[in-house]
C-alpha cells in the first residue's frame, strides 16, 4: 500500500484477495476503502483480475472518479466490455469525470446508437464530440480538447491567474500555448518562465515562436518518434489553418509506444497483434491471429525440401554433407534475424529511410564480411574435426562466409521494402526473411559443394 514514503511495494496478489474477500461479505466500504489506496494503474490492474460480477458491484459503489481512472488505465477491450455491463445512467457519471479523449476513445469502441445517446447525455459533449471525428491511431485521435490557451497581449501575472482557475491536469500543466484573437497557433510558454517573468511582461514577449506542432490526421507513430526526439512533454495539434484543435500529453506517449512495441514485438514472430491481455483472449481468437503466416510459412519452407529434391545425386555422392546443413542454415538465419532486428528499430526512430537502402546495405554487407571472415575459421576447424575431408571443411567455411553476407543483405533490404510498400516491416521481416534464408541458403550450400567438390 502507499505509504508517507516513496517506497510502494506490495502484493497485487494477496490484495486482491482482500477485496475479493470483501465483495464476498459484501463489505463493499472496505473493497472501495482497499481499492482506493493503491495507485491508478494497480487499481487498474487489480479491477481487471475481478470477475465479471465483482466488478460490477465494485463499480457500483465507487465514486464516478474513481471508476473514471480505473476506465482510463484498462485497456481499450476491457474498458468497453465494463462499459457494456453498466446502464447508461452510471456509464454517463462515470464518463463526465474521464479526460475528453478517454471519453471519445470509449465512445468510438461501442455502438453507435449507444454512442450517440450517451454523447448527448454527457455534461459538456463538445469536448468530446470533436475528437470522434479522428481515427484512434492519429494525431486527432490522441489529443485532448481540455487545455489552456493564452492570447499574445496577456501578461504574465493574468496567465497565471487564468491557471489558477483552471485548475489544470498536472500533465497539460509545465507547458502553454499561445494563439491568436483567430485561435492559430503562435507560440508556446513553459511554466518557469510565466513563474519568473515581470508580473507586467507580455506573453508574446516571453513566449517561443518556434513551436513543434503536427496536424490532426498526423500517424501516432511520428507522434511519439517526434515527442521523443525532441523530449517534448506535451505537442499541440492544429488543422490545416494552423487553428490549435487540442494537445497531446507525455502520458498518451508512453501508452503509443508501448502499443506499439507490443505490436512489433507479435508481428516479429508472425501473428497478427492481440487486442486485449493475453491471458484474457480465447484459445480460437489467437489461433485465428496465428494460423494465417503459420500456413503461408509452411508452404513456403517446402521450398527448403524442393532444394534438397534438386541436389539429391550430391547429397547421395557425399552424405556427409548433410551433417552441416542444420549449422549453416541457423548461422544464416541468426544473422539475418540480428540485421532485421536492427533495421525494423532504426526505421521506427527515422533514423534510416525506405531511400537508404543502398547505404543500408553497403553498411550490412561490410559487416556481413568480417562477420563471416569470423566465423569462417571456427566453421573449419569443427567440419575437419567432424569430417577428415580438408575440401568439405573449405566448403564449409566458403559457404558460411556466402551465407552470412546473403542473409544480411536480405535482413537489411527486406524491411526497407516492407516500409516503401507501406507494410509493416515487423510483419513480413521476421517470418518471411527466416524461410527465404532456409530455402536459398541451400541452395548456396549445395551449389558451392558442387563447385569445389566436383560433385
Amino acid at each position: 500500500m502507499p505509504g508517507a514514503t516513496a517506497e510502494y511495494t506490495f502484493d497485487l496478489d494477496q490484495v486482491l484477495e482482500e477485496v475479493r474477500r470483501a465483495l464476498e461479505q459484501r463489505d463493499f466500504a472496505r473493497a472501495v476503502a482497499i481499492l482506493e489506496d493503491l495507485r491508478p494503474a494497480d487499481q487498474a490492474e487489480l479491477f481487471a483480475d475481478l470477475s465479471d460480477e465483482e466488478q460490477r458491484s465494485l463499480l457500483t459503489h465507487l465514486p464516478p472518479g474513481e471508476s473514471a481512472d480505473i476506465l482510463e488505465e484498462l485497456d481499450d477491450e476491457q474498458a468497453l466490455e465494463v462499459a457494456r455491463e453498466l446502464p447508461d445512467e452510471e456509464l454517463v457519471s462515470i464518463m463526465d469525470e474521464m479526460e475528453p479523449d478517454e471519453a471519445a476513445d470509449l465512445l468510438g469502441d461501442m455502438q453507435p446508437e449507444r454512442a450517440r445517446r450517451l454523447l448527448e447525455e454527457l455534461e459538456d459533449p463538445d469536448e468530446v464530440r470533436p475528437l470522434l471525428l479522428h481515427p484512434d491511431e492519429t494525431a486527432g485521435g490522441l489529443m485532448t480538447s481540455e487545455f489552456l490557451a493564452l492570447r499574445r497581449r496577456m501578461t504574465a501575472a493574468e496567465a497565471i491567474e487564468a491557471i489558477r482557475q483552471w485548475q489544470p491536469e498536472a500533465e497539460t500543466i509545465y507547458y502553454l500555448f499561445v494563439v491568436d484573437r483567430y485561435g492559430r497557433l503562435v507560440g508556446v510558454v513553459n511554466l518557469r518562465q510565466l513563474i519568473v517573468a515581470d508580473p507586467n511582461a507580455l506573453i508574446q514577449d516571453i513566449m517561443d515562436e518556434d513551436v513543434i506542432y503536427v496536424t490532426a490526421d498526423t500517424d501516432q507513430e511520428e507522434v511519439a518518434r517526434l515527442m521523443a526526439r525532441y523530449d517534448l512533454i506535451a505537442l499541440p495539434v492544429v488543422d490545416e489553418n494552423k487553428i490549435l484543435l487540442g494537445v497531446i500529453t507525455f502520458d498518451d506517449l508512453v501508452d503509443v509506444l508501448e502499443e506499439e512495441a507490443t505490436e512489433d514485438l507479435q508481428r516479429y514472430g508472425g501473428a497478427e497483434p492481440l487486442e486485449r491481455p493475453y491471458l484474457d483472449t480465447p484459445p480460437l481468437v489467437i489461433t485465428k491471429k496465428r494460423i494465417g503466416w503459420l500456413l503461408i510459412l509452411f508452404l513456403t519452407a517446402t521450398l527448403t525440401g524442393s532444394v534438397m529434391k534438386l541436389f539429391e545425386d550430391e547429397i547421395q555422392a557425399m552424405v556427409a554433407l548433410t551433417l552441416f546443413v542444420p549449422l549453416l542454415i541457423g548461422t544464416g538465419g541468426n544473422a539475418g534475424s540480428q540485421t532485421t532486428a536492427t533495421i525494423i528499430r532504426e526505421l521506427a526512430t527515422g533514423n534510416v529511410e525506405p531511400r537508404d537502402a543502398f547505404r543500408v546495405w553497403w553498411h550490412e554487407a561490410r559487416v556481413a564480411i568480417l562477420l563471416g571472415l569470423g566465423m569462417a575459421i571456427p566453421a573449419f576447424i569443427r567440419a575437419i574435426t567432424w569430417v577428415d575431408n580438408p575440401m568439405l571443411a573449405l566448403t564449409v567455411s566458403v559457404a558460411i562466409v556466402v551465407l552470412v553476407l546473403w542473409a544480411t543483405g536480405v535482413g537489411s533490404l527486406l524491411p526497407l521494402v516492407a516500409a516503401k510498400l507501406g507494410i509493416d516491416p515487423a510483419l513480413v521481416s521476421g517470418p518471411l526473411m527466416s524461410t527465404m534464408v532456409d530455402a536459398t541458403g541451400l541452395l548456396i550450400y549445395f551449389s558451392i559443394a558442387k563447385v569445389l567438390l566436383g560433385l
